[in-house]
């Protein structure tokens, strides 16, 4: 099996910022204050975190068929 990609470039719904992050492997992040204007990002609805919704590339284990973080 393929390892996933951990750098995401979440971009911000409100301001459009963009940052580079790196993505945990153990648990969802349900919850990211944009460093740029604050704004708490929350994931979409039916998406498992904010990497899933704002990110560049889902989550790891998304990225890895599992569908959703544990």
């Amino acid at each position: 099996m393929v390892s996933p990609e951990l750098k995401s470039t979440i971009t911000c719904p409100e301001c459009g910022h963009r940052q580079c992050e790196i993505m945990p492997t153990d648990a969802c992040q349900w919850f990211y204050e944009c460093r740029a204007c604050h704004s708490l990002l929350k994931p979409k609805p039916g998406d498992c975190c904010v990497f899933c919704s704002w990110g560049d590339l889902p989550c790891p284990p998304v990225q890895q068929n599992d569908h959703y973080c544990h």
